[in-house]
């Protein structure tokens, strides 16, 4: 009966396919056919009959699933090739979408680190040397869709996997293949490269990798949502401070280009600033790979209310730096209010790998503003027909190249003869007086070696357990005892010694967790601090990379300002600002208790750990790095962090400094006053960044609608106040604006104050303007670590703010 369906099911697949098919769903390695997500039905390759493939294969299911992977079609199976395979799709001549689904997994017992291959289409290279394990670890993801525009002439497409010949086990896989026929909306025409006087032209030999999509002032677009299934990204690419607009779109007719939601929502400049935006830009920075050119797509629709005439809102737009377009006027562009429009610009990419995108607005305009709707950004291929960018994580080092000799001469000879004389008599030489030396200082050395320990691996800077020993104590990681799961591994409970303790264990899948592991065993071995997490031990055996800490039976602040579960108890304002406070005073000690300054880089409210009593303790030091420069800066080639914290400086440039962590760390306090996630991304109201939606409620003085609904009534509004200026003060697009981590301390503790005595705020609350001054005025000396002078603040002195910060 079973072969009976799965035969009429072919024959239902397959029997009502056109001879040039306009729309391939291939779910690789399925059996049977599924509708997906849009309706759209998605088939089994094996059973897809308008296909010819040639080479070997083998189809797998994925050995597990990741959380995030939803819907499971196309990404829990796999076709894999251990040697060439082509697929052969026969389509309408024409421009094609071409997306690839990846998720890398373990298929027929393979390691998914060892996926190592390239893609090509007849003369183009679409990837080369690909790993798909390498490219979502970097990005944070589960998987990934790479998507092209390609051009299928003479009706046939072919697309043809080749594993890498090194190392000698790789191989190739892909989950899912898309190819949907497309309107004309990609331009065929000859370019000027901006900034220069090159001409450039698209046409039907040019190929397109799409690397940026993104819905400038809005949220993310879902596939189903597009009419093309195209996914838009929210705009978390923005390096200045803007105001987001919404509005009406009259014009029906450019929708292929973009949905209308696009259209519908824009970001300007600060309508409050005026005349200071002047000074300034409204920007965003992309990363790109280098020596490509690059087709930029930008989307205007003018949605602002009163801008519906020519002249009203002009600006200048700059690619990379270079002029694109001296004055630019949506209103004179489109014809009117509401209608919508693009332009398309190309930009040379030779060297550094960024584009940025600046508007900056006319001074003989009627408004000094500027703004944008959507954005795309595509690759093109170069003359030899390439698309195919690097992996994002760094290469293998190169293997040294063997030396060439010089043909060697009889003068040459006696020349390095004469040299090797001498240098071997100067060696000779000095090997006794080393000896000398060394027989004068062995007894004395002797004596000494007691106290001068010899340097040790990072793992001997705290107690180490046996494997069978972490077993034992997590009943051998049972299912039961996970309490957690993180970007460095699972979270289990487990008892040693007769006490309760969290235990985070890893497999290592590169050097990268390798280094992860030591960097968090020499920074918590070297500091101890009541708000700073303490680390029990460690165990590196048989492969494990396991850490061991004190156990925290609150959880962390994440669970308990979105969680779901109704056993995890409502914090209260007062608790909320308390742990905050804590967890400020574990990164002041950090940044100025310590030794040496110590920059966290991943302060989010899941690193924020509660202990039986609340206290909060600041945890996973993964990513800490020690500061080297006299000025507590310091560049850093490759930017890791969590998207939402991730200070715009240190992102866009690549430019660490101790700053970084209160941008991190004033999206953790409206976290604690909001009760909303960093980075919302299934927002239906698109309050998509925290912090730009944040600092559009406090600029226009709606503060009670800031504030998490569950805690109305629970708050003293002066309190409000100073803990929301703080959190503000902190998310500032420039480092130099926001406050120190004194400051931010000496504010919680005020914050703190009014709501514990209720007091008016003319009071109790010194000038906002004073806030950075005071702490200076007070004398606090990061070197004394005290201070030096007796100014209080209302009561609230600096002694006491300072009073929990401990020595190593």
């Amino acid at each position: 009966m079973i072969v009976f369906l799965i035969l009429l099911l072919m024959l239902i697949s397959t029997s009502s396919l056109p001879p040039e098919c306009e729309e391939v769903l291939l779910y690789c390695g399925g059996r049977v056919s599924v509708i997906g997500v849009g309706n759209r039905t998605w088939m089994p390759d094996q059973l897809f009959k308008c296909l010819s493939t040639s080479g070997e294969s083998k189809t797998s299911p994925a050995l597990t699933q990741d959380p995030s992977v939803v819907p499971s079609v196309p990404y829990m199976s796999a076709r894999v090739f251990k040697s060439p395979f082509t697929y052969s799709f026969p389509v309408a001549s024409g421009r094609k979408f071409l997306r690839l689904y990846f998720y890398p997994n373990s298929y027929d017992g393979l390691n998914a680190t060892l996926s190592l291959f390239s893609l090509s289409s007849g003369p183009y290279t679409l990837l080369r040397n690909f790993s798909a394990s390498q490219t979502v670890q970097e990005m944070s993801l589960s998987y990934i869709v790479k998507e092209f525009v390609v051009n299928a002439e003479g009706g046939t497409l072919n697309l043809t996997f080749t594993p890498e010949s090194t190392p000698s086990n790789a191989y190739a896989f892909v989950n899912g293949i898309e190819v949907t026929s497309m309107p004309d909306i990609y331009p065929n025409r000859v370019f000027t490269i901006v900034g220069t006087s090159k001409p450039i032209a698209m046409d039907k030999n040019t190929f397109l990798q799409m690397v940026y999509r993104v819905n400038i002032g809005g949220r993310g677009i879902y596939p189903f949502e597009d009419p093309l299934f195209r996914t838009w990204y929210q705009d978390l690419f923005i390096y200045s401070r803007g105001d987001r607009v919404t509005g009406a779109v009259v014009s029906e007719s450019v929708h292929s280009y973009a949905p209308e939601e696009v259209y519908s929502s824009a970001r300007a400049m600060e309508s409050s600033l005026a005349e200071e935006n002047l000074k300034f830009n409204l920007s965003w920075s992309f990363t790109v790979d280098s020596r490509f050119h690059y087709l930029i797509r930008l989307h205007f629709c003018e949605v602002a209310p009163g801008v519906d005439k020519s002249n009203q809102r002009v600006f200048s737009i700059f690619l990379n730096s270079a002029t694109a377009e001296p004055k630019a006027d949506i209103v004179e562009w489109s014809g009117g209010q509401g209608l919508a429009l693009h332009r398309d610009y190309i930009v040379d990419v030779a060297s550094y790998n960024r584009i940025s995108v600046d508007l900056h607005p006319n001074e003989d305009s009627l408004y000094y503003d500027a703004t944008l709707n959507g954005l795309e950004i595509f690759k093109l291929n170069t003359s030899d027909g390439n698309l195919a960018g690097p992996n994002p994580l760094p290469s293998p080092p190169v293997t040294p190249q063997p030396h060439k000799f010089k043909r060697v001469t009889p003068h040459r000879l006696k020349k390095a003869l004469i040299i090797a004389g001498l240098v071997l008599s100067a060696v000779v030489v000095l090997g006794v007086v080393v000896a000398v030396a060394a027989a004068v200082t062995f007894k004395y050395r002797h004596r000494r070696t007691a106290q001068s320990p010899q340097p040790e691996p990072a793992t001997a800077c705290c107690r180490h357990f046996s494997l069978a020993e972490v077993e034992a104590a997590t009943e051998n990681f049972h299912e039961s005892r996970l309490i957690g799961v993180g970007g460095f591994g699972k979270v289990y409970r487990g008892q040693l010694d007769g006490g309760d303790v969290a235990i985070k264990k890893a497999t290592p899948k590169s050097n990268h967790d390798l280094h992860q592991f030591q960097t968090e065993i020499e920074t918590l071995s070297k500091l101890r601090h009541r708000h700073l997490v303490s680390l029990t031990g460690c165990c590196e055996e048989d492969g494990e990379l396991i850490l061991i800490y004190d156990f925290m039976s609150e959880g962390t602040l994440k669970d308990h300002l979105h969680g779901s579960s109704s056993n995890v108890p409502l914090l209260p304002w007062k608790r909320r600002v308390e742990i905050c406070i804590g967890a400020a005073r574990g990164l002041h000690y950090l940044h100025t208790g310590a030794s040496q300054t110590i920059v966290h880089r991943d302060v989010k409210s899941t690193n924020i750990l509660l202990d039986q009593n609340f206290v909060a303790k600041v945890s996973d030091f993964g990513l800490a790095k020690y500061y080297i420069s006299r000025d507590n800066t310091q560049v850093i080639s490759n930017a890791k962090g969590t998207v939402g914290y991730m200070d715009p400086e240190y992102y866009g440039g690549e430019r660490l400094t101790v700053k970084s962590d209160i941008y991190a760390f004033g999206i953790v306090l409206l976290e604690a006053l909001c009760a909303r996630p960093a980075v919302d991304v299934s927002s239906a109201d698109q309050r998509v960044s925290l912090a730009t939606w944040a600092q559009n409620f406090y600029k226009k003085g709606m503060l009670d609608q800031m504030v998490d609904p569950r805690l109305k009534g629970d708050i003293n509004s002066q309190s409000l106040k100073k803990f929301a200026e703080t959190a503000i003060n902190c998310v500032r697009r420039s480092g130099v604006e926001r406050p120190s981590t004194a400051a931010v301390l000496v504010n919680l503790e005020l914050a703190l104050k009014l709501q514990e005595d209720g007091l008016d705020r003319k009071k109790t609350i010194c000038r906002e303007s004073d806030m950075d001054s005071d702490v200076h005025e007070a004398g606090y000396s990061r070197s004394s670590g005290r201070s030096n002078g007796s100014k209080h603040f209302d009561g609230l002195s600096l002694r006491h703010v300072f009073s929990q910060i401990l020595k190593s």
